[in-house]
């Protein structure tokens, strides 16, 4: 897996240079220990007024919670994501509590789920983020309120064999990993000017 190990243009940490992605999980069930870890480490995400817009629904493989997720996620995601023994929901509530929009929510959302990530690669497993599901068929079978919109559904594992996988997706699973330049995506004085922040001259 040292393809799926960043190759970084400036020093990371290691955990955020070994958070990757897989298709792939083995049928080991994290401890309700760890799991409990994840969502605590999502719990102490920044949010926008402290207002923690992130909502969760949770399923272990086999259970009701985790076959009602399996069911709403799109046909490319099923040929891989019920390997995984954990899959959650992830949810913002796009109100704060006086009931106005909160235009945060969704990036508040994210912030939790990246902090449940790196949790994760803390504890040796791997979490893929998806957004191929049916948001609307979520709301209807867990009943949840209108200003509560889906975001995301997260695969969470141990690594498994890629062999498992579908032989196309086992090509994606080997790939390695790229990303655009970090001078692409940092700017000064204009957009689109390279920011001299990130020139070691």
């Amino acid at each position: 897996m040292d393809n799926k190990a960043a190759q970084t243009d400036y020093p990371i940490h290691d955990l955020l240079r070994t958070r990757w992605s897989p298709r792939s999980f083995d049928s080991k069930q994290p401890d309700k220990q760890t799991i409990q870890s994840l969502f605590e480490a999502a719990r102490w995400a920044p949010s926008g007024s402290n207002h923690q817009p992130w909502f969760f629904i949770a399923g272990l493989k086999g259970d009701e919670t985790y076959n009602k997720i399996f069911s709403t996620l799109v046909e490319f995601n099923q040929m891989w994501a019920g390997s995984a023994p954990l899959l959650f929901v992830t949810l913002a509530k796009i109100t704060n509590p006086r009931g106005e929009p909160n235009p945060s929510a969704f990036y508040d959302a994210g912030q939790a789920v990246s902090m449940l990530t790196v949790q994760a690669t803390s504890l040796g497993l791997f979490a893929h983020q998806m957004g191929g599901f049916d948001a609307s068929q979520i709301a209807e079978l867990f009943e949840i309120p209108a200003d509560y919109k889906p975001v995301t559904v997260v695969a969470v594992g141990y690594k498994g064999e890629s062999k498992s996988l579908h032989p196309k997706l086992e090509a994606l699973e080997l790939a390695t990993r790229v990303r655009r330049k970090t001078s692409d995506s940092v700017f000064s004085n204009t957009f689109g000017k390279a920011s001299d922040l990130l020139n070691n001259d």
